[in-house]
């Protein structure tokens, strides 16, 4: 992994709970931990809501790394890159997975839960978590997004 807090904060809205839920059961396979931070079930919510749940979570230092899905996945990705320290990547298949984090080093991976399926969903995760951040140029490019950098 890139990060070196492996807990992992998860949030979604009502289009994403279900598959949330199976990442969840994934991670724990993983022997990774977890904090939730919403939605709670399938009812109708607002994707924003826990989009910034999950990104005062990065901000206070509570996790370093998160996944988010919503419906097309953009929702997601455009709240959580409102903040300066997050750079959150929106893939929708494994080689997606892999390039937002080999180039990008992006610490939130958005999943776009319309588009995907079960099967999907645990190659994804599992190539965002297991490729590793190159450098190099891709690092300067980093730095030319956020003075932030973590």
């Amino acid at each position: 992994m890139n990060f070196t807090n492996t807990t992992i904060g998860l949030a979604s809205d009502h289009t994403g709970f279900e598959f949330k839920e199976f990442i969840k059961k994934h991670l724990e396979q993983r022997g990774l931990s977890y904090i939730d931070v919403g939605a709670g079930s399938t009812e109708r919510s607002d994707y924003t809501d826990y989009a910034h749940l999950l990104g005062e979570a990065i901000k206070n230092k509570e996790i370093e790394i998160g996944i988010a899905l919503c419906g097309t996945g953009n929702g997601m990705a455009m709240t959580l890159n409102k903040y300066t320290f997050i750079r959150a990547g929106l893939a929708w298949n494994v080689n997606i997975a892999k390039l937002i984090s080999a180039h990008n080093k992006a610490n939130i991976l958005v999943i776009p839960a319309r588009f995907i399926t079960q099967d999907d969903v645990a190659q994804i995760v599992d190539a965002y978590l297991d490729t590793p951040f190159e450098g190099g140029r891709h690092l300067e490019r980093i730095h030319k997004i956020t003075t932030d950098f973590l």
